[in-house]
């Protein structure tokens, strides 16, 4: 099984990545992880502008499903259950649905998102609250193909998840997830479904 993971910033994807991985076995393929590794190659400095930059360039270079193409490539050499985290264009979602996978949208409250993007500590989290807000609005919609579209995505979604209660009620809900998505009916997952 495949599934895609879509959401806004600070929504919880990771957590949810997290919890596939430690308790289902899943491997994880990180858009994040994937740009990071270009930021490297490109020698430029860690932060979600640079991330952002690079992935509008490398999307405009190629197609606007690029980057999950590389990913789904990867978990497909790979095998077994996988993970991809995080489709962020109309364009990656087509391309996952395409192929069966389902697409999980995770989101909750701004201000729970930005309380828990600095307390990660990750240097392209370290922004105020001014920032947050201002980058979260140039990736939520966008009519360029090539650029960041999160509500059009998770409009797109075959199911969506509210993380704004406790670690075990998202752990429910991932459950909730997973069982209309086993293996078997991945490929048939083609209209939407949403959660709570």
């Amino acid at each position: 099984m495949i599934v895609g993971i879509t959401g806004t910033i600070g929504a919880g994807k990771g957590t949810v990545v997290d919890y596939l991985v430690a308790t289902r076995g899943f491997t994880h393929f990180s858009a994040r992880g994937f740009l990071e590794r270009e930021l490297r190659v490109r020698s430029l400095p860690p932060s979600r502008d640079n991330m952002k930059l690079v992935a509008d360039d490398l999307r405009a270079q190629h197609e606007s499903s690029y980057i999950i193409e590389q990913l789904f490539a990867e978990a497909s050499a790979v095998g077994g259950n996988a993970v991809i985290e995080s489709v962020r264009t109309l364009g990656e979602a087509s391309f996952l649905r395409e192929r069966g996978v389902p697409l999980l949208a995770v989101d909750a409250d701004r201000a729970l998102r930005y309380g828990r993007i600095a307390a990660r500590g990750l240097s392209t989290d370290d922004v105020s609250f001014e920032k947050f807000c201002m980058q979260e609005g140039a990736e939520l919609a966008s009519d360029d193909p090539n650029r960041q579209n999160i509500l059009g995505v998770m409009a797109a979604a075959d199911y969506c998840i509210m993380n704004d209660s406790s670690l075990a009620v998202l752990h429910e809900r991932v459950e909730a997830f997973l069982l209309q998505y086993d293996g078997a009916s991945a490929a048939a997952a083609s209209r939407p479904r949403r959660g709570k």
